[in-house]
């Protein structure tokens, strides 16, 4: 394992896979890997971030940052991975479920359509189905139980 994996983020819904390489490793570690970005694709308010992948949980969570380095919410994606020792290659793969929680407290769950939508396109087959219905429900558990965000406040200050 290097210091400087190589990251992808693949996503069934647009179908795409894009590499990561403008991604800062902040740190890598066994089942953590937390990294500092600008996004991809300007968008009005999200400028960049920091995300952190607990891979034995199956979620990527990110600080959504605007301009103003101003925390916009927390992007919960729920994730499967794959990992190239070869070429110390990660490919984390969308599974489509995101939850977002805001600074206020509030929690949106979203793009619950497009798992249905893959399902009919045959882009998501029934064990990704099942994994990433599971691995919601243990995010949201997490969440309402109020200790999933501050388990990770050390990462944010990387």
């Amino acid at each position: 394992m290097t210091d400087k994996p190589i990251l992808y983020r693949k996503r069934l819904i647009p179908n795409e896979c894009i590499r990561l390489d403008q991604d800062e490793i902040l740190l890598h570690k066994e089942q953590l890997l937390v990294t500092r970005w600008n996004t991809i694709r300007p968008k009005k308010d999200l400028d960049h971030g920091i995300s952190c992948f607990l891979l034995d949980k199956g979620w990527k969570i990110s600080q959504f940052i605007n301009r103003e380095d101003q925390l916009i919410c927390w992007y919960c994606d729920i994730i499967d991975w794959s990992y190239d020792s070869d070429t110390d290659t990660y490919v984390f793969t969308d599974l489509l479920a995101d939850v977002l929680i805001y600074p206020s407290g509030q929690i949106r769950v979203v793009d619950l359509d497009e798992i249905a939508d893959a399902m009919e396109q045959g882009l998501l087959d029934q064990t990704q189905l099942c994994l990433c219905m599971r691995r919601l429900d243990a995010l949201l558990r997490e969440i309402y139980s109020q200790k999933l965000l501050p388990s990770l406040e050390s990462y944010w200050l990387l």
